[in-house]
């Protein structure tokens, strides 16, 4: 049963995605993920978008999947790293952070992976679904005591209840959040991996840009 407090919660989210322009389907072999792009984070939303153009995300895998806390897919880090050390004469390629107090990794949020890198640049060719799980205001007050940042009244109520991964708050950019599908992304966080995290069955995906007609018979259903 949903609570008042969850239900305002999810009509303040509906207000707000509405009023953004660019959704992508993500098609599994576990089902399928409608995620919506942040019009506030554009030069990721571009950068995703013109990955799914050039083909990246057409036989993607979820390769790194830590149950209640991400679910990973593109290339790995050691992937992209190894290929960086191969050709030195080649200049690395981050997009900068776009990263913004008010997007933050609630359950459902995405995000665009990185290695430790001081600028916390994003990878062209990585991304996350934040599961995580229900924080206490004890944990929260931590965090911003540790992180030296402070959770809004909304993000509290939405971390205590929705859950989410915000010890990463500050530090990845959240460049959109799964509006349909969350059951999928659930169910690909709980396959059974590898000590490497990688799931024993390969969990395969690609990604779509959903076209206008799509866009306006998704949001009329959701409202």
């Amino acid at each position: 049963m949903r609570t008042p407090v969850l239900t305002l919660l999810l009509l303040i989210f509906a207000l707000i995605t509405n009023a953004q322009s660019t959704y992508v389907r993500l098609i599994t072999n576990k089902g399928n993920i409608t995620l919506l792009l942040y019009d506030k984070t554009p030069k990721h939303r571009d950068m995703f978008l013109q990955a799914i153009k050039k083909g990246l995300y057409n036989k993607a895998q979820f390769n790194r999947v830590i149950k209640s806390f991400v679910s990973q897919g593109g290339e790995l880090d050691e992937t992209i790293l190894e290929r960086e050390k191969l050709h030195p004469e080649l200049p690395i390629q981050r997009l900068a952070a776009e990263i913004t107090p008010i997007l933050f990794h609630k359950k459902g949020a995405l995000g665009a992976g990185r290695n430790d890198n001081p600028e916390k640049s994003s990878y062209f060719s990585q991304i996350y679904l934040v599961v995580g799980k229900p924080q206490t205001d004890e944990q929260l007050d931590a965090l911003e005591k540790k992180k030296d940042i402070k959770f809004s009244p909304s993000q509290r109520t939405t971390y205590k209840t929705l859950g989410g991964t915000p010890h990463l708050d500050n530090d990845y950019t959240i460049f959109g959040e799964i509006i349909e599908g969350m059951d999928v992304a659930d169910a690909i966080n709980n396959v059974t991996t590898n000590r490497n995290d990688l799931p024993l069955v390969p969990v395969t995906f690609k990604a779509v840009v959903l076209s206008k007609k799509e866009v306006q018979k998704l949001n009329k259903a959701r409202l």
